[in-house]
């Protein structure tokens, strides 16, 4: 693993001992490590699962944002079959931060929409870092009317810093179109589930993420803002950011006690970005198991039990 996180010090020190030792051994054949290299090898995964075993709101935020770990494109690739990319909101132009279209899931027709936020520098800027403009939320709303003409479910895969604030976004229209996004998601009569895979920013997220059920991989986090941007409005100061992680209750766990989110989707050891293939299948089996819980409601019942969610949002954690 070459992307380590600044609490993850220790631990890349540990693996790189492990591998500096290896490729000795790969350049002078008569030499013998693996018995040294298996020790470090054994000690380094301690040292993970320790420091995995309970992290803080801030490492959670780390975690969430390391660029290894898969994004939307990875899980479509891997759980999504005959999917056929949609592209534009038929007004302005085709958003490269949203990706969506129609697919078959575990042996049914969906229609997936999530954020992309890129895998390398050209890709970043492409998909805008994930960051979602007018016409992208346009483009999942023009996705959403197709699911509901056709009776299909939707599945959304939530993955963003937050909506673009450039003043491009803001002329066009961004405030009423992720308004439009949630009321679609709130409105349409087919099954909605959605998975936060990373970051959940904000009413960037909140478009994607109005859903009959709403999972969260275990370190996820979801908020109404940025802990750096919630740490410069209260104290004037982004360094707080930890401190605003803490106060604002964005992990996953918190928000399964508020009844924000319904299931957490527990990661590999170390979080998604060291096992991406696992923590796509983990995806993939949570998935399966909320529209199996959602396929028989008739459309009636899927919009009554999407309203009662949101009134109730908050009432468990206010009750205890």
């Amino acid at each position: 693993m070459s992307n380590y996180l600044e609490f993850e010090k220790g631990l890349a020190n540990i693996e790189g001992k492990a591998e500096e030792l290896r490729a000795l051994a790969r350049q002078n054949e008569e030499m013998d490590v693996e018995k040294e290299a298996a020790a470090l090898d054994k000690k380094a995964r301690e040292m993970l699962r320790d420091l995995y075993k309970d992290l803080s709101p801030w490492r959670k935020t780390q975690v969430a944002r390391h660029p290894d770990r898969p994004h939307c494109k990875d899980y479509i690739e891997a759980l999504f079959t005959e999917y056929t990319a949609l592209a534009g909101d038929r007004n302005f132009a085709d958003d490269h931060a949203v990706m969506g279209g129609l697919a078959r899931f575990a042996d049914r027709p969906v229609m997936v929409i999530g954020q992309e936020k890129g895998n390398d520098t050209k890709s970043r800027i492409e998909r805008n870092f994930g960051m979602a403009r007018p016409e992208g939320y346009r483009k999942a709303i023009r996705l959403m009317q197709l699911a509901d003409k056709f009776s299909i479910p939707i599945i959304t895969i939530v993955d963003t810093p937050g909506a673009y604030p450039g003043k491009g976004a803001e002329e066009r229209g961004q405030s009423e179109a992720i308004a439009r996004s949630t009321e679609m998601c709130l409105s349409v009569k087919v099954p909605v589930v959605s998975v936060i895979i990373g970051e959940g920013g904000s009413g960037g997220a909140v478009a994607l993420a109005a859903a009959n059920k709403v999972a969260m991989l275990e370190h996820s986090i979801y908020s109404v803002i940025t802990p750096e941007g919630c740490a410069s409005i209260l104290w004037k100061d982004a360094a707080k950011a930890q401190d605003a992680a803490e106060a604002m209750r964005i992990t996953a766990q918190d928000l399964q006690k508020l009844g924000v989110i319904d299931q957490i989707i527990p990661e590999p050891v170390g979080g998604a970005q060291r096992n991406p293939t696992d923590a796509i299948a983990a995806v993939g089996k949570a998935l399966k198991s909320m529209l199996d819980g959602l396929e028989k409601k008739k459309p009636d019942a899927l919009l009554a039990h999407r309203r009662k969610k949101f009134l109730d949002m908050g009432s468990k954690g206010l009750a205890a």
